[in-house]
């Protein structure tokens, strides 16, 4: 399930930015007495009254901007978060009143046909802070806050979640849903056309021709497969276009609504750090995970190229290790086929569950092997451990101080959990838990 979008919109210097901060509960946004400081976008994810969502901080719309300013730009910013947005927080200045531009804003918003929220901010002491002006712009009562020392923050947020879009499980619950991520122009909407058969998604040699992430059905085997073409994810340097940072946060709702995802990579260029930071966006949120290497048919190779290939990509990344690499070009269809079958194989490792007595066995024999390490004037024991949860794979390890087992010792239990057992392209977690 994705995470709807909220997007904070308003005039320069009305406080967008700390009550992103104060959303958000950090200080990623600056926070500046100049007006227009905010020229960027940030995102990140908040949550309240048990529902998540994504809050987007746009940049300042400045009355009067001249074409192709900076100023411009930004109000084409803001016009894209409204196109993005699920939900819309117009941000008003209760100290200073209306603004021409904030009835401008109005107006936008009206046409959007989006739902959005009036939040009169800077209002610190509802009972010296006359905000009533902000009724004149017929757009419903606005919600006084300050987002500087939290005042009413929490109501503001119960409005906000009651607005948002009802939460879903997904069109068909059936359904294996597979994200295509990686960096623009890599060959992710080529492998899917491949794939599927036909020429579905646009192609083309400019990067980042991808703006929308797209769904597309197939079956295999009997398997329903959705598959999601994503925007490239670029880095974040360089997503300096309102459409490209949509594209990134839209690439990461995909990973969020998927069970599986299959990170395209150039072989011609190898291993980025983006997509370094792409996988890890995968793993982390516990997805499946199948490395395809694309354009194999014109990389210059030599003795165990695929081979090296792979051990190079370990190297940087460690749990790269436990994730299946195919070397395909879906220019001509090289291996292509071979990219559903490891799908539905990890599907099948994601989904494996091994019996208690099983997991206690291989903990046994580990243990038989190396003790974990003993800490100062306590005796470290491990007692059993159970496999907790699938989806992914999770085994919990039950001790008399699992406060006090050495990191090293937890990845030699995820190592020789690993051997056993495979859980191949899924990140199998150890949680340390107190033997009740």
């Amino acid at each position: 399930m994705s995470r709807p979008v909220v997007a904070l919109v308003g005039r320069p210097n009305v406080g967008k930015s700390s009550l992103f901060n104060r959303i958000v509960g950090t200080d990623s946004a600056i926070v500046s007495e100049e007006a227009g400081t905010t020229r960027d976008r940030h995102f990140a994810a908040a949550e309240w009254g048990g529902r998540s969502f994504w809050l987007v901080d746009t940049g300042g719309i400045l009355d009067g901007a001249a074409p192709g300013s900076l100023d411009a730009e930004v109000r084409r910013q803001v016009d894209v978060a409204i196109g993005e947005a699920d939900l819309l927080l117009l941000v008003l200045d209760a100290a200073t009143g209306l603004h021409p531009a904030d009835r401008d804003i109005v107006a936008a918003l009206r046409s959007s046909g989006k739902p959005w929220i009036v939040v009169a901010n800077k209002v610190d002491d509802p009972r010296n802070t006359d905000f009533y002006e902000l009724y004149n712009l017929g757009a419903g009562d606005p919600y006084p806050v300050s987002a500087l020392n939290g005042k009413n923050s929490g109501d503001l947020l119960d409005v906000l979640v009651a607005q948002l879009p009802p939460a879903t499980a997904g069109e068909d619950a059936d359904a294996l849903r597979v994200a295509v991520i990686g960096r623009p122009n890599v060959g992710k909407s080529s492998l899917i056309n491949r794939l599927l058969g036909e020429e579905r998604l646009v192609v083309s040699e400019i990067a980042g021709t991808t703006r929308d992430a797209i769904d597309t059905p197939m079956t295999y085997h009997g398997q329903p497969l959705i598959f999601v073409d994503t925007a490239g994810l670029r880095r974040q340097a360089k997503v300096d276009e309102g459409v490209e940072f949509y594209s990134a946060l839209r690439t990461r709702r995909a990973i969020e609504r998927a069970d599986i995802c299959v990170l395209v990579i150039d072989a011609i260029e190898e291993l980025h750090n983006q997509d370094l930071k792409i996988a890890a966006l995968a793993w982390d949120a516990g997805r499946g995970l199948i490395v395809v290497v694309n354009k194999w048919d014109v990389k210059e190779k030599g003795d165990k190229t695929a081979a090296h290939f792979e051990r190079d990509c370990a190297e940087k990344a460690p749990f790269l290790g436990f994730v299946p690499f195919l070397f395909i070009s879906a220019r001509t269809g090289q291996r292509v086929a071979k990219v559903l079958d490891a799908i539905l194989t990890v599907h099948a490792e994601r989904h494996k569950r091994i019996s208690t007595s099983e997991v206690n066995d291989g903990l046994g024999e580990l243990l038989a092997r190396l003790q974990p390490p003993q800490a100062a004037g306590h005796e470290v024991r491990l007692n059993y451990a159970t496999q907790v949860n699938a989806v992914p794979p999770s085994i919990a390890v039950f001790g008399n101080h699992p406060e006090l087992v050495a990191e090293h010792y937890v990845r030699y239990l995820h190592n020789g959990f690993r051997e056993r057992w495979g859980f191949s392209g899924n990140p199998l977690r150890i949680l340390l838990r107190k033997k009740s």
